[in-house]
């Protein structure tokens, strides 16, 4: 089987995000105790994260015989997310902590897909164009969202309280 294009290969790392995203929230949420709106934003990232992953999937079908090796990509990915996680998030996080990953998370998310969008400027891959139209706005706004309620927690802090 021939090997992946660099097209190809960061179609495998956004699967591979989206996929890693719906893990984090699982566990963020379960930070989230009380905090029912951010609970509720963090549904609806995780669906629309499950919709980039079937999306992204169906995509990477219409890959000649590439499919297994872009969803191999995908899954490699994955793992190293949840290893990031994993190392992040230690038992004493908080939501706070949470959705500061979150945020990082969604920054890479972000810069994943434009670039993906970029790629796909020279290789004029119509299902990649119509993926990233759709993807990349929800990924700004995830963003955009997880980065205000890392500052509005950070603002019920007591910045003088012990760690």
């Amino acid at each position: 089987m021939a090997e992946l294009t660099n097209l190809e290969t960061k179609l495998g790392e956004v699967i591979g995000l989206a996929m890693a995203a719906q893990a984090s929230i699982d566990r963020i949420s379960k930070l989230a105790e009380g905090e029912q709106a951010l609970v509720k934003q963090m549904k609806t990232m995780k669906a629309e994260a499950a919709d980039a992953e079937k999306r992204g999937t169906q995509l990477a079908g219409t890959f000649d015989g590439k499919k297994s090796k872009i969803m191999g990509e995908a899954r490699a990915v994955k793992k190293k997310g949840a290893e990031m996680l994993k190392t992040y998030l230690d038992r004493d996080a908080d939501i706070l902590d949470g959705m500061e990953f979150m945020t990082m998370a969604e920054a890479g998310e972000v810069g994943h897909w434009a670039v993906l969008a970029e790629m796909n400027k020279k290789a004029k891959h119509t299902g990649v164009r119509e993926l990233v139209a759709k993807q990349l706005p929800i990924q700004k706004r995830h963003l955009r969202d997880v980065s205000a309620a890392s500052i509005a927690l950070a603002a019920k802090e007591d910045p003088n309280a012990e760690a």
